[in-house]
C-alpha cells in the first residue's frame, strides 16, 4: 500500500504528546503507511504551545525528527492569510490550509473542525479534513 500524505494540525501533535491513549498518539506514533507533515509555521506554533504547556523540549524534538516531515512554506503569514482566508473561520489557521495544500496532502487532520470550511476545502483543494479518530476508522476500512 502506498503512503498516504497527511498534514497534521498542531493540536493533534500536542495531543499525541500529552496522552498515549488517544487516536492522535496512535496515528502519529504507530499507524503505518502514513507520510505525516507539518509546515515551518506549524513548527513555530508547536514551540509556543510546548512552552505554554511545559512539554519537554526533547519529546517534541524527537517526535518531529522521527515522525514528521517539515515542509517550508515560503509565503509570508500576511500573504497566506489573504490567499487562504476563504477556507477557515479563524485567520490564524490559514497557515494550516497552506501547509496542507503545499505538502500535497490527501488529508488534513485536526481537532478544530469548526475552524475549517471542510466542504470548500475538499471541493477546491481536494483535501479531506477530519479528526484523528475518523482517519483511523477510514484506514481500517481500506486495509
Amino acid at each position: 500500500m502506498p503512503q498516504i500524505k497527511i498534514f497534521v494540525d498542531s493540536d493533534v501533535v500536542i495531543s499525541s504528546l500529552l496522552s498515549q491513549l488517544g487516536a492522535a498518539y496512535y496515528l502519529i506514533n504507530t499507524a503505518k503507511n502514513l507520510e505525516l507533515t507539518i509546515s515551518n509555521y506549524s513548527e513555530e506554533e508547536l514551540q509556543i504551545v510546548r512552552a505554554r504547556l511545559n512539554i519537554n523540549t526533547s519529546h517534541l524534538k524527537q517526535l518531529t525528527e522521527e515522525r514528521l516531515a517539515v515542509i517550508k512554506v515560503n509565503e509570508s503569514i500576511q500573504k497566506i492569510k489573504t490567499k487562504f482566508k476563504e477556507y477557515t473561520s479563524d485567520p490564524n489557521d490559514t497557515h494550516i490550509i497552506a501547509g496542507a495544500k503545499y505538502s500535497k496532502a490527501k488529508f488534513l487532520i485536526t481537532y478544530n473542525l469548526k475552524h475549517f470550511k471542510v466542504d470548500k476545502i475538499k471541493k477546491d483543494l481536494g483535501i479531506y479534513v477530519t479528526t484523528p479518530a475518523n482517519l483511523l476508522q477510514y484506514l481500517r476500512s481500506i486495509s
